[in-house]
């Protein structure tokens, strides 16, 4: 898999994968293998986001002084 995949590419060839696992026209071979690669793309997909919700910040501004927190994503 390529390292410098991005987030819609991932997303996108995931997608299709499933498309394909939901069809059932595959071998059982065919099937693990496409199962193994969604695994590998859901887990790219994954760190890719972590990634980014690391990188996200917000200011807040206190004062004169500006104060740099780390965005939490809450559900």
């Amino acid at each position: 898999m390529d390292e410098n995949l991005n987030f819609e590419v991932a997303i996108k060839s995931l997608e299709q994968i499933v498309q394909e696992l939901e069809k059932g026209d595959l071998n059982l071979d065919e099937s693990v293998k496409k199962f193994e690669e969604g695994m590998a793309l859901s887990k790219k997909c994954t760190q890719i986001l972590e990634e980014a919700e690391k990188k996200i910040t917000i200011l807040i501004k206190e004062g004169d002084n500006a104060k740099e927190e780390n965005f939490t994503a809450t559900e």
